[in-house]
């Protein structure tokens, strides 16, 4: 008998998505299937823990809406099932007067995604961390630090409960959709469902193409490294410490993050990765790496940013260059500070056009749902987008509401 439902990836994403679908139509027959031993090993497992508050992101979008819920969602969540987590709330940085009108933008944002906020000057920077240096600040209060992986491995012991079939090991090789369901190949064995939602994060764009969708974008890997500060620096901020971002680059840049272990972390950069599951510089997929330059979005984004690229590769491989992004904001910092800590992936979505897919996209078959562009905040908004995968799988797959537990 075919299941009603194959959920395809184990991240948070996927894990949350099948715990709010058994939740709320506990009659179905739900598997996810993971390539991986165990859950959560990529970008859930690999990202800096940050429960982020909705800073940046367009007014209305999906990752506004999604990542404001995501915060309550998250730490209910953990307070439900006993995990721990730290709402410590978050510095934006300004280190010079050019960063200033950023700064008054960002401000001018958070209120229009109704984020509490305060603006501090300088006095009052330094008096809430002394170990900072900046012209002003932004802080923002709801921002906090919890554990993905745990969150996720507590959703697949919730979902074993649930008789929810959590099966690791299984990778997905091919997809065929027929009139009566969908068909699955995972090595020498075939999982069958009637219906599939694929939360892949890396491979979301390869699944999606077997599946039959014809795509405006391709998953770019960008790499993020961190450092961990030395134990002697475990106490050197109270908050979250960001830098004011620049709007002419498409990533964020290196912050100091707080973490549920007691110790800080630095980063991450964002460095172009030369396979999709390349976690260390040198690592490279030949197949990766040709589907890359092949594809002339990819050859765009390359063009127009080929300048801080080649700066994050340069400090990506030069520690010296990256203390220095750090000391801008933390100046006390050395390099016998800093010592490894592993890196993440972040699957980025890029347009035909050389752009970043700036929101979550979301796309449709008859017979499955892909969640195709999820980078972060995807870790905070996973049961807010678990919600929305819910309800459209109700719509698209016909599943009847009288059998749904009402919330």
């Amino acid at each position: 008998m075919p299941h009603d439902l194959a959920i395809i990836g184990g991240g948070i994403v996927g894990l949350s998505a099948a715990l709010e679908i058994s939740g709320r139509y506990p009659g179905l027959s739900i598997v996810v299937v993971e390539k991986e031993p165990q859950v959560a090993l990529h970008q859930t497992g690999r990202n800096s823990g940050v429960i982020h508050a909705g800073v940046y992101y367009q007014p209305g979008s999906l990752k506004a809406r999604f990542c404001r819920d995501g915060v309550e969602a998250t730490i209910s969540f953990c307070r439900e099932h006993g995990l721990p987590f730290e709402q410590c709330g978050k510095m934006l940085v300004a280190t010079n007067t050019v960063e200033l009108p950023r700064m008054a933008a960002l401000h001018e944002r958070c209120k229009q995604n109704g984020l509490p906020v305060e603006q501090l000057d300088a006095v009052e920077l330094s008096r809430r961390e002394p170990h900072i240096r900046g012209v002003g600040a932004l802080f923002v209060p709801t921002t906090g630090i919890v554990d993905y992986g745990l969150i996720a491995r507590t959703m697949a012991t919730l979902l074993a409960d649930r008789g929810v079939e959590v099966r690791t090991g299984a990778a997905v090789e091919t997809i065929r959709e027929e009139p009566a369901g969908v068909v699955i190949g995972v090595g020498d064995a075939v999982v069958r469902a009637k219906n599939v939602i694929a939360c892949a994060g890396i491979m979301a764009d390869r699944l999606a193409k077997l599946c039959g969708l014809n795509l405006d974008f391709q998953i770019v890997p960008f790499r993020g490294e961190y450092y961990r500060l030395a134990a002697a620096k475990n106490n050197i901020v109270n908050h979250l410490i960001y830098p004011i971002p620049d709007p002419a680059l498409p990533f964020l840049g290196v912050h100091l993050t707080k973490m549920i272990g007691g110790y800080v972390t630095v980063g991450p950069n964002a460095v172009l990765a030369f396979a999709r599951e390349g976690y260390r510089f040198f690592d490279v997929s030949v197949t990766d790496l040709a589907e890359m330059v092949r594809y002339q979005g990819f050859r765009r984004v390359i063009r127009s940013n080929l300048r801080s690229g080649l700066s994050e590769m340069w400090n990506s491989l030069n520690k010296r260059g990256y203390l220095a992004l750090c000391q801008r904001y933390c100046p006390e910092l050395r390099l016998s500070d800093l010592e490894p800590y592993r890196a993440g992936i972040r699957a980025q979505a890029v347009l035909a056009d050389g752009t970043l897919a700036h929101d979550f996209l979301i796309r449709e078959t008859n017979r499955t749902i892909h969640v195709c562009n999820a980078p972060s905040p995807a870790a905070t908004s996973a049961i807010p987008i678990a919600r929305d995968l819910a309800s459209r799988a109700a719509a698209r797959f016909g599943w009847q509401t009288s059998k749904a537990v009402q919330h």
